[in-house]
């Protein structure tokens, strides 16, 4: 074994805290097994804007509480740098996340901020709340959302004005993660990092809170027959309270996935978006005749849905369906203001926008930028993030998304109508925009670089025989937006695509947008059409 590598593994060992994941180490050393040893010191797990995420074991390159506890404490330090003295702490119910969230709090209490921990694992939406209605400085989520069961993940919040940022309780963007990466770096020692136990579990006050908050997003309850999963995570309790003080029926729950359980029992993949994901919950629809299907990611941030489709049966409502339901309805209801969605989400919202006479703002990826939008009314991205109420959760929220997908439902069907009358209404108006995701995960993230290297280098000129009228290379700033690593193609007959790496997991994926004024089936067959090749292209076969 080389020398630096066993010199690494062994001051590693002395300075964890965390006696089982110490011994993991050991035997390893004794087995002599490098390989294993080389790829959990291939590096500090990288923490960006998205906080810290990845697979749970071992050294510095896993998820643990060494990790944890050297990313807690250099956040400490970045926060009395800047005055910052005030943090809550929430967590998910997976593996490992009680732990996480205790070695956080010690750290902070021994850094000397006033610590609260939320009362138990509540849903990310809850700790986003909990920060503005604290007023605290800092709030820490412990979850790795809709990650595989190896996973789990550290997101960090920032509650005011931080560097000139207005954040207003939403996640962190350049350049605090840099900044808080570079604390983390001058963490050299974690056995010499002041602990305490001076903090405030919280008691159901402030769920409470943020129940009745958001139950007032209903105006006319109806009697709908929702079908409910959580996906094994923390959202039946909430969205259940939420749903009974608005005075909504009580949905009926897929009990095979309505409890908290890590191990994700009865899904591949606890993500509403992975084929097969709702399965169960489609097939307990069908048994008692559900009119919708709702779900909910693990920490609940995200909000799916599935109808009946006459021609199809029950099917999944894709991101951005949903999307132009929210922004068509609430902007209906709305007196101004600004609809926003992410770039590589649909078109149609900006259509809706200008429709309503509102102003419309596109950002990149990811809620942290949509939350930095001040005045905004509504904001998504095609990944099933919704943000319904920007001012008691300044990010996306599933549990609220979901209460206000029922009040539409309700209020078409007290009209006659149906979900798909209402999308066929926007369709008609604004032409139909379909959109799809090819999503294809990889072993190795330098297979994304090449393809996108690939793609500047040597661009196409036509794909699936239809002309590349303009490409967009998203790292050069484009329509007043930051550089991103991404490529946006413009094809005849507006035909819109866009390649770029996942911001959390090791997936590459390709986004299309076809729209057709001949109606749904003539886009289906462009996207058809696409669909092959592009996956060819993406995967290099």
């Amino acid at each position: 074994m080389k020398p630096e590598l066993l010199a690494q593994v062994n001051a590693w060992i002395l300075d964890d805290p965390d006696a089982q994941t110490a011994e993991q180490l050991r035997e390893l050393l004794a087995a002599n097994n490098e390989a294993e040893l080389s790829k959990h010191f291939s590096g500090f797990l990288q923490f960006g804007t998205a906080g810290l995420r990845g697979p749970i074991g071992p050294g510095p390159s896993s998820m643990n509480r060494a990790v944890v506890g050297r990313t807690a404490a250099g956040l400490a330090n970045y926060m009395k740098a800047r005055g910052l003295k005030s943090i809550v702490i929430g967590r998910d119910a997976r593996h490992g996340s009680e732990d996480f969230t205790r070695e956080t709090a010690e750290i902070m209490s021994g850094a000397g901020m006033e610590v609260f921990v939320l009362p138990r694992p509540l849903p990310t939406p809850v700790l986003a709340f909990a920060i503005t209605e604290l007023g605290v400085d800092v709030g820490v989520m412990v979850t790795a959302s809709h990650n595989p069961r190896e996973d789990n993940g550290y997101k960090v919040y920032l509650g005011g004005t931080v560097d000139g940022i207005d954040y207003r309780a939403s996640q962190i963007i350049s350049p605090a993660d840099s900044q808080i990466s570079h604390e983390i770096a001058l963490i050299t020692s974690l056995a010499t990092q002041q602990r305490d136990t001076k903090w405030t579990v919280l008691d159901d006050a402030i769920v409470e809170k943020y129940v009745v908050r958001t139950a007032a997003l209903a105006t006319k309850p109806g009697d709908l027959k929702i079908v409910y999963t959580a996906l094994h995570g923390v959202g039946t309790e909430t969205l259940e309270r939420v749903f009974h003080a608005a005075g909504f029926t009580s949905p009926i729950l897929v009990q095979a996935q309505a409890q908290p359980d890590p191990d994700f029992p009865t899904v591949a993949f606890p993500n509403p978006e992975e084929p097969g994901a709702i399965d169960l919950a489609l097939e307990t629809a069908r048994n008692c005749g559900g009119d919708l299907v709702i779900a909910n990611d693990p920490d609940a941030d995200r909000c799916a849905a599935a109808i009946k489709d006459p021609t199809r049966g029950w099917r999944m409502l894709r991101g951005d369906e949903l999307g132009a339901l929210f922004g068509e309805y609430i902007a209906a209801h709305a007196n101004g203001g600004i609809l926003a969605n992410s770039i590589v989400s649909s078109s149609i919202l900006k259509k809706i926008a200008t429709h309503h006479k509102m102003e419309f703002r596109e950002t990149l990826t990811g809620f942290k930028w949509l939350a930095k939008i001040k005045g905004l009314t509504f904001g998504y991205e095609e990944a099933l993030g919704y943000c319904v109420d920007p001012t008691s959760v300044n990010d996306k929220d599933g549990i609220s998304a979901a209460l206000v997908l029922a009040q539409i439902a309700s209020d078409l069907k007290a009209e006659g109508k149906t979900i798909l009358d209402f999308l066929d209404e926007i369709w008609l108006r604004h032409g139909f925009h379909g959109t799809e995701q090819i999503s294809l995960r990889v072993n190795d993230l330098s297979q994304i670089a090449t393809l996108l290297k690939s793609l500047r280098s040597d661009p196409p000129t036509e794909i699936a025989g239809r002309e590349v009228i303009s490409i967009d290379d998203l790292m050069q700033s484009k329509d007043g937006l930051p550089p991103t690593d991404g490529i946006r193609i413009w094809l005849v007959g507006e035909i819109r695509i866009i390649i770029r790496p996942s911001g959390t997991e090791a997936k590459v994926k390709c986004y299309i947008e076809v729209i057709s004024h001949a109606g749904a089936s003539a886009a289906q067959e462009v996207l058809d059409q696409l669909r092959g090749p592009l996956t060819a292209f993406l995967t290099g076969s």
